[in-house]
């Protein structure tokens, strides 16, 4: 019924087909994170499962000219996702306990990647291209629904602090790792000629290319985005040097991740404007649901069910067998950075079982990583990952409670004390403390004069602070004490 309604719609007006569905997307996926959200499963979860939902396999409520044309989303939404990335790459936090979380990171994302790569290539007898791809895609992990279950549960100490730093430089040794794969990848298949050294040079230039100008528009949006700079027009600014840099790197042939990210990375250190990213983000959320839910769109049902294989393994079997080795992996990089870096027992034991959860970054890049492969490969690799990420966002979160609770991250046995979150009352009377500090310091750098008036006789008390922060508040006036 809908079918023909959408058909006739088509040809009458084109656009309207259009404008509907992504209507449609952007509902459903909303409306199923009501459900998810009961659950306590992140949104993610709920727009994949919308995309199969609405897609060809059951209710086909998409036609298939609104996937064609909207096949610039993965490449649009990896930017914004790596672009925010780099927010969190300031040198100033690196060269503190950067070297530890570094080396435990590059561990667990790495022996992940040998242990999928062992299994797909030596075990299951993929071809090369495929394997590997698989296996750097095994690296990057989804920190949402991890955090998510942090807030949640008031978690704390050294276990926290690493597992946050750790997630948070997961997904760039994911995405070095992507490039270094697919460019392995292209090499080994071009042509049927092996590896050349321009199969393999090239690619690499390429990318190095796209890295140098995603620095250097972080160089050009410092200089466009000036503090007098309007709200609207930076949103503006910055959303037009990410599509225009997206489209640069479409030309190339290469991924605009690790541009996006350096780009970031490049414009938090030089300016330490976060206000930047946060006003991203609230512009992302409506793309990212598309993505999501374009994706499970084109999620291969019947490939996984009916018994379609790659390399003469079948596809359910390829994503059991990644889905289990690939937890393997985590847990065993994750145990092995900790005792290198000397990390406490709990942390050491636990922490492997917080990274369990991928999504976001893993699947834009299946979605890359399905073009540039294309045909069988391409949709076998998509539909691996996308059931796999299902998999992992519904175990996900619970795995993650479970290594809080058995590190003693909260609770009645919590290690160490949770961080003190400040009344109404406390955070007045914490700015009243430091404004007449303020005003004293202030009173001692003044010159000398003759009629000067005593500072005695200056109201540096309670009462004329509050009076002080009275008046602040209510002409809305914006101060720095």
């Amino acid at each position: 019924m809908f079918a023909q309604i959408m058909s006739y719609l088509h040809a009458g007006s084109p656009a309207s087909v259009g404008i509907i569905t992504v209507a449609i997307m952007l509902l459903f996926g909303f409306a199923l994170t009501r459900i998810t959200k009961l659950l306590k499963l992140p949104n993610v979860t709920a727009y994949i499962i919308t995309g199969i939902l609405i897609g060809p396999y059951c209710l086909n409520l998409v036609p298939e000219i609104v996937t064609s044309y909207t096949a610039f989303l993965p490449d649009v939404a990896l930017a914004f996702i790596a672009f925010s990335t780099g927010q969190f790459f300031r040198l100033s936090a690196l060269w503190g306990n950067g070297a530890k979380v570094l080396v435990i990171t590059v561990l667990e994302a790495c022996v992940a990647s040998v242990f999928v790569f062992v299994a797909a290539y030596f075990v299951l007898g993929m071809d090369l291209a495929f394997s590997t791809v698989l296996a750097a895609l095994a690296s990057a992990t989804a920190p949402a629904s991890t955090m998510m279950t942090i807030r949640q549960t008031g978690a704390h100490g050294d276990f926290v602090n690493t597992l946050l730093q750790v997630v948070a430089l997961d997904d760039v040794v994911g995405l070095l790792a992507y490039s270094m794969a697919i460019s392995i990848a292209l090499a080994s298949s071009a042509s049927g000629s092996g590896f050349e050294f321009g199969n393999i040079i090239i690619p690499l230039l390429l990318n190095l290319a796209s890295v140098v100008l995603g620095a250097m528009l972080g160089v050009v949006l410092k200089m466009l985005l000036f503090p007098k700079r309007s709200t609207d027009n930076r949103l503006i600014i910055s959303v037009a040097v990410l599509f225009g840099f997206c489209g640069v790197c479409q030309i190339l042939g290469v991924s605009p991740l690790l541009g996006c990210m350096f780009m970031s990375t490049v414009y938090i250190n030089i300016t330490d404007d976060d206000k930047l990213f946060k006003q991203l983000n609230t512009f992302s959320p409506p793309l990212l649901l598309l993505f999501f839910v374009r994706s499970g769109v084109n999620f291969d049902l019947g490939a996984l069910t009916g018994g379609q294989n790659a390399g003469g393994t079948s596809l359910l079997t390829l994503g059991v067998v990644y889905f289990l080795v690939r937890i393997a992996g985590k847990y065993s990089g994750a145990f092995l950075g900790c005792l290198m870096t000397r990390k406490g027992k709990l942390v050491r034991n636990y922490l492997g079982l917080a990274l369990i959860p991928q999504a976001g970054v893993a699947i834009g890049l299946a979605e890359l990583g399905a073009r540039t492969l294309g045909g069988t490969t391409g949709n076998a690799l998509r539909t691996v990952i996308l059931a796999s990420s299902v998999l992992y966002e519904l175990i996900g979160p619970a795995c993650a409670k479970l290594s809080l609770a058995l590190s003693h991250s909260y609770g009645e046995n919590a290690e160490g004390e949770a961080p003190h979150v400040m009344t109404p009352q406390e955070e007045e009377k914490h700015m009243v403390n430091l404004l007449i500090e303020r005003i004293r310091q202030i009173q001692s750098e003044l010159p000398e004069h003759p009629q000067a008036v005593p500072v005695q006789a200056v109201n540096t008390s309670q009462q004329g602070a509050h009076t002080v922060l009275r008046h602040l508040h209510s002409n809305n006036a914006n101060y720095k004490i």
